[in-house]
């Protein structure tokens, strides 16, 4: 860009903006709610969907004594995103028009994967959205104790068993379709032991995976998740709302059904992958007696082409791809917030979708036109530049100026406003206006033709400059004085129209041009990896300028700017002092275009011109961020002992080809584990499951070549765990040692005093500590509370730190009690 002369024109200092209506912003949220539709009795019109033919339904008949009382039970592990969206319009659309309510419940039955910042962002965008729950905000764990206590009523009805088989072993037993299940060689305990295993679970005698809770159905039902499915699963995570009060966690068929009875519930509303999970839902709800009963009912969930909605898609997207849950090019709902899309835009989306029994996909251009049609009739209108090239009207006086009054929106839009535009002798077009040697029907400028400057004159082209390599650096031009505002005075006309910004009077900006995340309707189909679809002109940022009026505004605020799109300057980046502006959605769509075979718009068949044709289809190719799945992939290709341990380990270790691909991708890691194979003499799979899950993790971002330790001291950790002698806890506590500073296991071990205490007089001292404190309680087990076992048991391990052996302590704490 050629240094550009900011002289002080004489343009008068007049304000910027005039009689202008306050462009919708970001800080003054939409969140007003659809009319709901009555008829002259001032009942809602007639059903829209089946789901409101069954609410009238019930209501003409009474079921549910009249009562509406809907749910949104999001987990609190991701940001909600448009799938979820029509899942809000649905459930607090349907209590909104019958008069019921919609609670807000998060299902946090998973603590290794929920926080609390998951939990403040769905309230934000729920609220956001139009979801208002009141008083009516429920946690999943608040009914911890009831599912408890619920579990033990199917136990003692001798519907439910603790199971010690591993996952999988249950998942091999459970057979196929066209082959029953295997019952489990624990599925005939007595009540009794049930009861008793159950209360040492939630104890914390167990470690994770040692045992379930499983409910006693039918292991030849035609329906598979109706054999014997998991209640319980015990994880010694801590949670974000109970902390360390519980280590066992029901599972989700088992907790949704009966959380909504808790609360009152009558529609359950959810997705069509959900449909067979009914009968659980029945079966859970009846065989408990819980009070009232709810029902399920399903509908078809939103999918939308050239976007994934997958949530561990969405994870990898947000942390190894894009900025974060909230970029712009996400489909999260905070991603749509901040690209500037309004929540009645997108309601309006849901609706035009509607409510189905057929799962179908959905065409993105349908919410593009939803955006579209939102903003046409409501945004302010401005002009922006964002590929620059300089406008010199050699006949307009030097070192003057003067300010035209454009109008704010279209002359048949109800809002009114002007601003005022300032016009200088230097201006700035978009590059793609001009041309050297146009095609036909070509309608912008180009040599020797004139075209109308919006809200300006008429101008023509009288030449053009280039730099040293033929690109054209500045365009010339005449105007007409008389065809101010764009009208000649002798009536001729113009077919092209086009916009600018003074080059003197203008602010830089920065426009970030969004578009779709995807090149492919269905990402991953044609490779079966979604992110060979990556659009890599998903986001192309563009230095430019635009009209002064915006300076004050900008932040929050939304524009159409003049023949180039809806915008909104970031909530997060745009400063008075640093415009930055999201394009929201083009005008039109753009995309419709790609299958029809235009007139190309080039620049003149020049060596200068192909270059710069080279340059830009050479930008346009330029990959994007390469993920670690393709750095690994690359290490593999450079070194030929990872790609030879790539087949190989597959093949002679069994390892499957995710494991493979982790193991092989950095040749530190795979020399560190191909050592710790030769040393470790367990089981293989707990060595892959300790490097992959555990010591990639504790490593981190550091260089595994040059860690302070090598393959045979990680086996020998390993196998201190498989032996007994420390815990998983302990273990990691050697191990962020190991990779701080290197050393032996054992000696760490000894050192930290984190060997299991396994020892009859170290045990023997910590019962009857914890007898002493725990007095009322081994009074009532003594007086026949039996259950009370795992507790005291808990309480054994817990004042160990975790060291005791569990069979050890168990057997001492029976022995202590006399209950042998």
């Amino acid at each position: 860009m050629p240094v550009v002369n900011r002289r002080v024109c004489a343009v008068p200092a007049a304000p910027i903006l005039r009689q202008r209506n306050p462009p919708v912003s970001e800080r003054d949220p939409s969140t007003s709610t659809p009319d709901v539709h009555r008829d002259g009795n001032g009942r809602p019109d007639s059903p829209r969907n089946f789901l409101e033919q069954i609410v009238e339904g019930h209501l003409q008949q009474g079921t549910h004594g009249g009562r509406v009382v809907t749910r949104f039970p999001p987990e609190p592990n991701g940001y909600l995103h448009l799938g979820h969206a029509k899942a809000i319009t649905v459930n607090f659309g349907l209590a909104r028009r019958y008069g019921g309510r919609c609670h807000l419940r998060m299902d946090d039955t998973n603590p290794t994967t929920e926080e609390t910042e998951y939990v403040e962002s769905i309230q934000d965008d729920v609220r956001w959205l139009g979801g208002e729950w009141g008083e009516h905000f429920y946690y999943a764990s608040d009914y911890f104790e009831r599912l408890y206590e619920l579990a033990i009523v199917l136990i003692d009805k001798g519907l439910a068993f603790v199971d010690d088989e591993s996952v999988d072993e249950i998942r091999e037993h459970r057979g196929t379709i066209k082959v029953a299940g295997t019952p489990s060689r624990n599925r005939d305990r007595s009540v009794a032991e049930n009861r008793d295993l159950f209360a040492r679970m939630r104890a914390g005698e167990f470690p994770d995976g040692s045992r379930v809770l499983r409910a006693k159905i039918d292991m030849s039902a035609a329906n598979i998740l109706m054999r014997d499915p998991l209640m319980y699963r015990i994880r010694h995570a801590h949670h974000h709302r109970t902390g360390d009060k519980w280590c066992i966690y029901p599972m989700y068929d088992y907790a949704h059904g009966l959380s909504d009875a808790i609360e009152g519930i009558t529609h359950s509303i959810c997705t069509l992958e959900f449909e067979n999970n009914r009968d659980l839902y029945d079966w859970f709800v009846a065989n408990t007696g819980i009070q009232p009963v709810p029902r399920q009912y399903e509908f078809a969930r939103l999918n939308v082409d050239y976007t994934v909605l997958s949530k561990r898609r969405l994870i990898q997207l947000a942390q190894d791809q894009l900025t974060g849950w909230d970029d712009p090019r996400m489909p999260t709902i905070a991603g749509l917030r901040r690209r500037g899309i309004r929540a009645e835009a997108l309601r309006a989306f849901c609706e035009d979708v509607g409510v189905t029994k057929t799962n179908s996909m959905v065409d993105v251009g349908r919410l593009e036109s939803c955006i579209r049609d939102d903003l046409n009739h409501l945004v302010p209108r401005v002009m922006a530049v964002v590929d620059p090239l300089e406008l010199v009207i050699e006949t307009y006086p030097e070192g003057e100026g003067e300010v035209f009054d454009a109008a704010l929106y279209p002359h048949d839009h109800p809002l009114e406003g002007t601003r005022a535009v300032p016009f200088t002798r230097t201006l700035y077009i978009e590059r793609d206006d001009f041309a050297v040697d146009p095609p036909k029907g070509w309608h912008r400028l180009a040599p020797g033709v004139e075209v109308r400057l919006r809200y300006a004159y008429f101008v023509t082209c009288t030449g053009f400059d280039t730099d040293a390599d033929g690109k054209v650096i500045r365009v010339r031009a005449s105007h007409d004085p008389a065809s101010r505002k764009g009208e000649a005075a002798d009536g001729r006309k113009v077919k092209g129209t086009l916009h600018w910004v003074s080059a003197t009077r203008s602010l830089p900006a920065e426009f970030r041009l969004y578009d779709r995340l995807f090149t492919a309707p269905a990402p991953g189909d044609r490779t079966g990896d979604y992110l060979d679809d990556l659009n890599p002109e998903s986001l192309v940022v563009r230095p430019g300028f635009i009209e002064p009026s915006v300076a004050a505004e900008a932040q929050g605020s939304r524009y159409q700017f003049e023949r180039v799109g809806y915008f909104i300057g970031d909530v997060k980046d745009c400063a008075p002092d640093h415009l930055v502006f999201n394009r929201i959605v083009t005008l039109r769509d753009s995309w419709a275009k790609q299958t029809k075979v235009e007139a190309p718009v080039a620049e003149a068949p020049t060596q200068a011109g192909l270059a710069e044709a080279a340059a830009r289809r050479a930008e346009k190719a330029r990959p994007g961020k390469r993920t670690k799945t393709h750095i690994r992939a690359a290490n593999r290709e450079a070194d030929a002992v990872l790609a030879a341990r790539f087949d190989a380990w597959q093949t002679e270790l069994g390892l499957d080809g995710e494991q493979a691909d982790l193991l092989t991708g950095d040749r530190g890691l795979s020399d560190l584990f191909e050592a710790a194979a030769a040393a470790y003499a367990g089981p293989l799979f707990e060595l892959v499951k300790w490097t992959t899950n555990i010591l990639v993790g504790a490593v981190g971002e550091a260089d595994f070549a040059t860690l302070p330790f090598d393959g045979g001291a990680f086996a020998r950790l390993v196998a201190l765990v498989d032996a007994g002698e420390i815990s998983l806890r302990a273990a990691k506590d050697v191990l962020a040692e190991l990779v701080a500073k290197g050393g032996e296991p054992t000696e760490i071990v000894d050192r930290l005093g984190l060997r299991a205490e396994a020892d009859a007089g170290t045990l023997d001292t910590l019962i009857a500590q914890v007898f002493e404190a725990q007095a009322d309680f081994v009074a009532r087990f003594r007086a026949g509370e039996t259950k009370l076992l795992g507790f005291l048991i808990g309480q054994v391990m817990q004042a160990s730190g975790g060291k005791a052996d569990p069979k050890a302590a168990r057997a001492a704490v029976v022995a202590a009690l006399g209950a042998g």
